[in-house]
């Protein structure tokens, strides 16, 4: 069944605030879950509900939590996430990252000791809509070997990139470092359905089709070396440069007693007007697209989920009733 947008945010609002999250907590997470259902991407939409309730029932997350800036210079800051769920901290970073960037033509916003921060493209929405240029990424709890190993160590670690257009929804690219997000294993627990081969190894670090093995085990990188070097690149952005902890410190998401997880996010937010100008990067832009869609078959990325959150805003969410009455239980 398709429910309104606001009366979906209104459920899982209500699950966190009655589970010990503030107003302003579960304001912010509540809608970056709806978002990404309307995305198309449940593996970081609804279906993680359950779990962030969990984990402010543990204390993993404190539902209390007030984001700050703790240290900044022209054009750079870093923004403490105080133990809270991530998103009003990166809603922050994101805010100040574009103002700077107005006044230097660039800016770097980090996020410390911070929790899962879903959709990596979610978070630029803002930058595109301020006609500037985005880079998010983010560590997650280690599920994912170094080259060469078989011990998990990295997280799957995404990265997203958006690019505005003038009259056209922005190119928007975002993936996990994985072969997969390690939130489609989840899904696929969930399920009950196996997974591709290539997709994880078993704790053994053989290859699985199951599941559950392979959340208990650790995921393939995306290219095999070639992810594992990108996945090094955004650990170390977002850990040595903000105190967070790397994702071997942090234990899994997908358990309800742990660790705080202490994670680190990296927005930069760059102005096209302080380097080649507006007129040159529209140009620039729509001529490389152009390009790429006289290729029959070509899609421009974040497109389908442009397609899909406008579809959603007048038509509604497709929630499984399932789920709706784990959530509205929850609240």
């Amino acid at each position: 069944m398709l429910y309104p947008i606001s009366e979906v945010q209104s459920w899982v609002e209500a699950a966190l605030t009655q589970n010990g999250a503030s107003l302003p907590q579960a304001r912010a997470t509540a809608l970056a879950l709806v978002m990404a259902q309307a995305s198309g991407v449940p593996s970081h939409g609804l279906s993680r509900v359950a779990m962030y309730v969990a984990h402010l029932r543990a204390g993993r997350v404190l539902g209390k939590a007030k984001p700050r800036v703790s240290n900044e210079r022209q054009a750079a800051l870093l923004i403490d996430a105080d133990n809270g769920f991530a998103f009003p901290a990166c809603y922050m970073a994101i805010e100040l990252a574009i103002d700077r960037a107005r006044q230097n033509g660039i800016a770097m916003a980090a996020v410390t000791n911070s929790h899962h921060f879903g959709m990596a493209a979610y978070h630029l929405d803002p930058v595109a809509e301020a006609g500037m240029v985005g880079i998010a990424c983010g560590n997650s709890p280690a599920a994912m070997p170094a080259a060469g190993g078989k011990k998990a160590i990295f997280g799957t670690n995404p990265i997203a990139a958006v690019f505005p257009r003038k009259n056209h929804p922005p190119l928007s690219v975002d993936l996990s470092l994985s072969e997969v997000a390690r939130g489609k294993l989840m899904v696929a627990a969930e399920k009950g359905e196996s997974i591709p081969l290539g997709w994880a190894l078993d704790a053994e670090g053989q290859p699985t089709t199951d599941p559950k093995k392979g959340l208990a085990g650790s995921m393939l990188p995306m290219g095999g070396t070639k992810g594992a070097m990108l996945a090094l690149v955004v650990e170390l952005l977002v850990t040595t440069l903000t105190g967070a902890h790397f994702g071997a410190e942090a234990d899994s998401f997908f358990v309800n007693e742990g660790n705080q997880p202490k994670l680190g996010q990296a927005f930069i937010v760059i102005d096209p007007n302080a380097l080649g100008g507006n007129a040159v990067y529209s140009e620039r832009i729509e001529a490389l697209l152009s390009a790429m869609l006289a290729d029959e078959g070509v899609r421009l990325p974040g497109q389908r989920r442009a397609d899909l959150i406008a579809t959603a805003k007048t038509k509604g969410i497709e929630v499984p009733q399932s789920l709706l009455d784990a959530i509205r239980s929850l609240a």
